[in-house]
């Protein structure tokens, strides 16, 4: 039985029905959701669909039970993350779960990236528990850029704070399909593995991708963190949030995102979506 949780979730979702198309019988398949009725498509083809969530030990108990592999999506309650995850672990080890499959972020061990330290900690609590384990420690979602790439169509312009900070984003259908192969390998490698795009990409070259999209002149502009917090702020942003997403672009800056790393495309047997692929795609939309 392979088990996800957060399975109504972007990354969940696909990864569910990603084990569907490869061929895993959909009633050896349990997606754990908050509220079943957001499910009810999986459901519907037949997918065991379980209610539990990350805050609750004993719905996480019943929602494992029967579990060979389980894929650990992170939760996205920023603070609370290390609990969460200690409550599916110590609920995994109960059910006896013969691999844990974790969506972690880049070089959590090494990194001034702001959401490192939670994923650090689930590391350390999953190899605490004893479990063996296959941490996927995901890049940026190109998805991430929709909003720049549009306004950047309709305005020339890029704005943010990374500097030459290198970016190695993938389609949350690329990470997807790497959980997949790995919950699916007839015999999963535990270790660390560090996933992401094969061609890594500054904000600059982001915008030299929606001007070639778009045939319109496009820049990146690169601000200062103060500038940036007042660009964002004068876009309506709230001060934390601003501040959260300049602290972003600023690890971005330090090679918190490069990785050089091609392990998602050799998971996938396939190139990974290219910056150029995902602009054409989000524009055409």
């Amino acid at each position: 039985m392979i088990t996800v949780t957060g399975a109504s979730g972007h990354l969940g979702r696909l990864v569910v029905t990603g084990l569907l198309d490869a061929g895993v019988p959909a009633g050896e398949v349990v997606a754990v959701v908050r509220t079943p009725g957001k499910a009810s498509d999986l459901a519907a083809r037949g997918v065991q669909v379980r209610q539990a969530e990350y805050g609750d030990p004993a719905s996480l108990q019943t929602a494992l039970q029967g579990t060979d592999r389980l894929l650990l999506v992170s939760g996205s309650e920023v603070g609370q993350r290390v609990t969460q995850h200690g409550n599916v672990l110590q609920a995994a080890r109960a059910a006896g779960v013969a691999l844990v499959v974790y969506t972690s972020a880049p070089k959590v061990d090494d990194t001034p990236l702001p959401l490192a330290p939670e994923h650090a900690a689930t590391e350390q609590l999953i190899a605490e528990a004893g479990l063996p384990a296959v941490v996927l420690r995901n890049n940026w979602y190109l998805e991430n850029y929709d909003q720049p790439i549009t306004t950047a169509a309709a305005t020339g312009e890029v704005v943010g704070s990374s500097g030459a900070g290198r970016i190695a984003a993938a389609t949350r259908a690329d990470f997807a399909a790497g959980a997949v192969a790995v919950l699916t390998a007839a015999e999963p490698e535990p270790g660390v593995v560090e996933l992401g795009g094969d061609q890594p990409f500054t904000l600059a070259d982001l915008a030299d991708a929606v001007a070639a999209e778009t045939g319109r002149e496009v820049t990146y502009r690169d601000l200062s963190a103060e500038e940036h917090v007042q660009f964002l702020l004068g876009q309506g942003l709230p001060q934390e949030t601003a501040e959260f997403v300049v602290g972003l672009d600023q690890s971005i800056a330090q090679g918190a995102l490069e990785t050089g790393s091609t392990a998602l495309s050799a998971l996938i047997g396939r190139p990974t979506t290219s910056l150029a692929e995902y602009v054409r795609s989000v524009l055409a939309d």
